[in-house]
């Protein structure tokens, strides 16, 4: 079985069963697992087969509703849990979240000692693969030129073999804020794949990857920002990281530079990005991720023409499900051994 090892196990710590709880973990009663996600029979069948021996009873259930009467005898929750719940789990040992970033969870649940672990990577390598197929829209014309053509059955090339109309990524910066799965993705498709030069800020300690040149502090952003071709928004949603990509930060990135927003919406302010799109100051925007989410019909960034976006759906494939299942998998097979657990969420960090 193959496993994602975050980094926030190798550089937070990773929880640690205690002697009773691992007892509890090895108990000859089933381990009832309550899921707010539908796993197929093939999938379930590689959830119960991690769990050493130990029968398991997976439940599916549509809504909060339907968990409330599972909860008393639940000992690892698939999903999330809310407050209100919080006086009916005396078995719960463990929350399993359904994706990576955190800032949805109950703030009381997060404060509670229960722990949580997370998605971490698991989405990263489609979200990356999104990543560089925007920022090849933008680059190469696609998307503002061609696309447009396309629609109305035309094909004229734009400028000429000298213009800047086009342009070539080798050579170029790209500036990656957060390095943890999404960040790390980019880095190697953008440097391998592509040739570029990769400069990235990181709150935690971390070695540097060798598709990077320079990896530094997070305060280094608004200083990097400046000297980047392409400047990527990969960081987790947290109070610090909130508007991070202001209307000043577009303004003192180079002429003609453009933005790539990956990991959350409501890390960048979309009005400034707009001015700045339309004032020309930047080539272009690719955008998995927007501040409102569905984006109204009536919002003005349908009327940048400079812009490329698809629906939040970057991570999305047949691929990710079959990480997806084998991370919870691991988990099951650590937790019942009293093993440390994969992608532990820091709670004092938000991720």
């Amino acid at each position: 079985m193959t496993t994602y090892l975050s980094r926030r196990t190798l550089f937070a710590g990773a929880f640690s069963l205690t002697a009773a709880q691992i007892a509890s973990a090895q108990s000859k009663e089933p381990l009832r697992i309550a899921a707010m996600q539908y796993f197929d029979p093939a999938e379930i069948a590689i959830l119960s087969n991690a769990a050493q021996g130990r029968k398991v009873e997976i439940t599916y259930v549509r809504n909060r509703e339907e968990l409330r009467p599972l909860l008393p005898q639940t000992e690892i929750i698939y999903g999330d849990l809310i407050a209100s719940e919080l006086d009916y789990v005396p078995k719960l040992k463990w929350i399993q979240a359904a994706g990576a970033g955190m800032e949805g969870f109950d703030k009381k649940v997060m404060a509670s000692t229960i722990p949580i672990t997370n998605m971490a990577r698991i989405f990263a390598p489609g979200i990356a693969d999104t990543a560089m197929g925007l920022l090849l829209c933008i680059t190469r014309g696609i998307g503002t030129y061609y696309m447009p053509q396309f629609y109305k059955r035309d094909w004229k090339p734009v400028g000429n073999m000298r213009s800047p109309d086009h342009i070539e990524l080798a050579g170029r910066t790209m500036g990656i804020v957060g390095m943890g799965g999404i960040g790390s993705e980019i880095a190697k498709r953008a440097h391998y794949g592509f040739g570029m030069r990769i400069v990235a800020t990181d709150p935690k300690p971390m070695p540097k990857p060798d598709s990077v040149d320079i990896l530094r502090e997070a305060a280094w952003f608004p200083e990097m920002a400046k000297q980047v071709d392409v400047l990527v928004s990969a960081a987790p949603h947290t109070p610090k990281t909130e508007g991070m990509f202001s209307e000043a930060i577009f303004r003192s990135m180079k002429k003609g530079s453009i933005f790539i927003a990956m990991s959350r919406g409501r890390l960048y302010d979309e009005m400034a990005l707009i001015k700045v799109l339309k004032e020309g100051h930047l080539r272009g925007a690719g955008l998995d991720v927007f501040p409102i989410e569905p984006v109204p019909a009536n919002h003005p960034i349908f009327d940048c023409p400079n812009v490329v976006m698809t629906p939040h759906t970057s991570g999305w494939g047949e691929e990710r499900q079959t990480r997806l299942v084998a991370h919870f998998a691991e988990n099951i097979r650590r937790y019942t051994l009293g093993l440390p657990l994969l992608a532990v969420v820091d709670k004092a960090a938000g991720y």
